[in-house]
């Protein structure tokens, strides 16, 4: 979880919002942190976390295109999402449930990354937004705060569904594949071109993580016989 993804919750959210209230976070496991606790501050009447499997934070297994589902359109005042939308091969699927899944004049919280954010398969990494993206992508919605975050590339939205909401028809749209390094507006992973690039990818992030494991090995051969060498002069010396 990214500092700057936190921030941007905690100071968008507010007591009067949260207090009473059913929130559903999508994208939940805590692998590197969570927003759970500060919602939890907030006093709401519940929280619910899902993702995809098993694990920190996780109090229902459902995958982000099956929310309505799982709990029925309209049922959470809030609704957010960190981290996650990046990871979802079906982004559309998942938005809609997103969007359907909140109440009317409930909230949207999401944040995601950028073109130029490296790729992090936890365990897939698919899609890159940017302020434009997501301005159509909710444009169906109030948006009441849009912004990039620039250090790591991201955009951070707050929403609030209309009452007579409508939703956008996303079919057409096109998004940035990080994978392909182009705009499509889906992707197939069983490709002849997704296979041959992604598998370019994993060899490269490979090789990077045997270069930084060789790298940390080196410098503990070099701290232990630094500190066999300074023993060893100590012996002599007495």
């Amino acid at each position: 979880m990214h500092l700057s993804s936190l921030t941007f919750i905690a100071e968008n959210i507010s007591y009067q919002e949260i207090n009473g209230k059913r929130v559903l976070e999508v994208g939940s496991q805590d692998i590197n942190g969570s927003v759970r606790c500060i919602f939890n501050l907030l006093n709401p009447c519940e929280y619910i976390g899902v993702d995809m499997e098993k694990g920190k934070g996780v109090d229902v297994v459902c995958p982000s295109e099956k929310l309505v589902e799982m709990f029925g359109e309209n049922s959470f005042d809030i609704v957010v999402s960190t981290e996650m939308l990046e990871h979802v091969l079906t982004w559309k699927t998942a938005v809609s449930n997103l969007k359907r899944v909140v109440k009317p004049n409930g909230c949207l919280l999401v944040t995601t990354r950028s073109h130029g954010f490296k790729y992090h398969g936890y365990p897939f990494d698919f899609w890159r937004y940017e302020l434009e993206d997501f301005q159509e992508i909710f444009a169906d919605t109030q948006i009441v705060k849009i912004e990039k975050d620039f250090e790591p590339p991201g955009v951070f939205l707050k929403a609030v569904k209309p009452e007579n909401f409508a939703e956008k028809n996303l079919q057409y749209m096109h998004l940035y594949a990080i994978v392909l390094d182009r705009k499509v507006p889906s992707l197939d992973v069983e490709s002849r071109e997704y296979r041959k690039k992604i598998n370019r990818i994993l060899v490269r992030e490979k090789r990077k993580k045997n270069h930084k494991l060789l790298k940390a090995k080196r410098k503990h051969l070099e701290k232990r016989i630094y500190e066999f060498l300074h023993l060893s002069k100590n012996y002599v010396q007495s």
